[in-house]
């Protein structure tokens, strides 16, 4: 096949392998007439390897991966169902390498076509065929478009989203609690800062929630795992514009590594109100803001910055969760020096550093959660807890978990 050209489908079950001389990570997308995806759950991949009507499968490196369409099984409303694929290697284009798609009956695998697209240079990811349905009828065409942002970029284009569509501007959320009732987030927000744990540098050290609680008097605050700082300076809770900043670097030179960070927004009843990431820049009225996407990790400073009004937040939000992801699969024993800093949104000035220490194969990371207290100051713990997700959408319920 040549770019843009397509064959009618002989058989409802079809499988489209990609094969090239290194591993790709393949990907099926379920697309409605708007080109677009109905929730996140219409994204097929290895952590997620089955969809209605599409499934996919690992070659485990040996052999391509693979993913198999049944066009009997797709639901009503789905028009189209897009092939991805990408290098598993971090940062790998697919300058000089020749990806083929080979589209087979998934009944005998006999070949119905195959497609190598042409003149590849900077892509990171690629989408390489289409099963279509056309006038009643499925087809299969040829694609080979190409991306240069990885799967992210596909992800935006296709409308992948990290949550579940529900529109935005209903953050009535604490009328749908997704857990049974409990007292507010701020009491559990105290309770990780250990006695046992060794004090913070420069303050005072860590002790038991109370009177003696770490504030940012003393100027900056360097967290350890589990310890909170109340943000409270010179006896007045700080209610103005904060940022977050969260970096990292590659632990081998000469790779990317492609983070995402985000936030997530809790009510009382530690329920989701919503989620600020790389495709949703702006939540709960653009008091939550995010500074977009970074697809390398190179180069000083903060990677990606995420800007809280506090003093903007509607009274519904209690609690905010900041997170990193790996949406292309890098683990994060790839990667060397991340941390999350807050920043005093008006003078840049630094105000609490926690420098992750130790690493874990997992894609996602719970770096440190902002807790609405009832006298009304917030208070930040530093997390690094590890979980397997390479999404925002994965991290909303072991975050909620975590508050």
């Amino acid at each position: 096949m040549t770019p843009g050209s397509n064959i009618p489908l002989s058989t409802a079950r079809v499988t489209v392998d990609v094969a090239a001389p290194v591993r790709l990570d393949v990907s099926g997308l379920l697309l409605t007439a708007d080109g677009k995806v109905r929730s996140d759950d219409d994204f097929i991949f290895y952590n997620q390897p089955a969809g209605p009507g599409v499934t996919y499968r690992s070659g485990g490196g040996a052999a391509p991966d693979a993913i198999t369409v049944d066009t009997a099984a797709v639901p009503p409303g789905i028009e189209k169902i897009v092939v991805t694929a990408s290098p598993d290697a971090a940062g790998q284009t697919f300058q000089g390498i020749e990806p083929t798609a080979t589209i087979r009956s998934a009944d005998d695998s006999s070949v119905l076509a195959t497609f190598t697209p042409p003149q590849l240079g900077s892509e990171t990811a690629l989408v390489i065929v289409e099963i279509y349905l056309r006038n009643g009828a499925w087809k299969a065409r040829a694609v080979g478009q190409g991306y240069a942002n990885g799967l992210a970029g596909i992800a935006t284009d296709f409308g992948v989203s990290v949550e579940e569509p529900a529109a935005p501007a209903q953050p009535a959320a604490p009328a749908q609690p997704t857990a049974p009732p409990q007292p507010p987030a701020a009491p559990p927000a105290t309770a990780p800062a250990s006695p046992a744990t060794p004090p913070a540098v420069p303050p005072a050290p860590a002790a038991a929630p109370g009177a003696g609680k770490i504030n940012l008097d003393k100027g900056r605050v360097s967290l350890q795992k589990n310890q909170t700082v109340s943000l409270v300076k010179g006896g007045r809770p700080v209610l103005s514009s904060v940022q977050m900043g969260l970096g990292w670097e590659p632990a081998f030179r000469g790779k990317d590594i492609d983070l995402d960070a985000s936030v997530i927004a809790y009510g009382p009843q530690r329920n989701h109100i919503d989620s600020c990431y790389f495709g949703k820049l702006q939540i709960v009225g653009g008091a939550i803001r995010h500074s977009g996407d970074n697809l390398t990790g190179e180069g000083g400073g903060d990677d990606e910055v995420i800007t809280v009004d506090l003093g903007r937040l509607p009274q519904e939000v209690t609690g905010l969760v900041f997170t990193v992801n790996s949406f292309s699969g890098q683990k994060f024993t790839e990667v060397a020096k991340a941390y999350c800093r807050l920043l005093d949104g008006a003078t840049g000035e630094e105000l609490v550093r926690f420098d992750l220490t130790g690493a874990e194969p997992q894609t996602g990371v719970l770096m440190a959660k902002l807790i609405r207290q009832f006298s009304g100051e917030w208070e930040m713990t530093a997390m690094g807890s590890f979980v397997k997700s390479r999404t925002v959408r994965g991290m909303v319920k072991p975050a909620a978990q975590a508050l």
